[in-house]
């Protein structure tokens, strides 16, 4: 929850490849004050059945940049070896289909707003946007 001095996030994940919600996916926090400082790890959470991480940690006050990153790669591994197991006879050779097996938002924040950023992945692509 923002507050008069601080700012919140909170975020949600779509697989587009599907039209589901992506479960199960390693969310990390970061936050700097200002341009050149540090970033500074404040923990994580793994996103649930409906593709949102409801227990991201509170940020700092005096927070002016924060960073998401989606470790998305087990995700897609995870999805690939499902997707084997019901259908062996289209195994591949083993190489991994994953493009970006991370990704990482970076975005300006200010007190007392909430930011609420959707990431609309596939495994070749991605977007994100600031949501409400």
């Amino acid at each position: 929850m923002s507050t008069s001095t601080t700012a919140s996030v909170s975020t949600h994940i779509l697989d587009t490849s599907i039209g589901r919600p992506a479960e199960g996916v390693t969310v990390r926090l970061f936050a700097r004050s200002g341009r050149k400082a540090d970033w500074q790890a404040l923990g994580g959470s793994a996103t649930d059945t409906d593709g949102r991480c409801k227990d991201l940690p509170a940020l700092p006050e005096g927070t002016t940049h924060v960073r998401l990153d989606f470790e998305v790669e087990p995700y897609f591994a995870k999805k690939q070896a499902d997707a084997q197991q019901d259908a062996p006879a289209n195994r591949d050779s083993g190489a991994s289909s994953v493009f970006f097996p991370e990704v990482a938002i970076t975005f300006a924040v200010v007190p007392g707003e909430h930011y609420h950023v959707p990431l609309l992945l596939n495994p070749f692509g991605y977007s994100v946007y600031r949501g409400s």
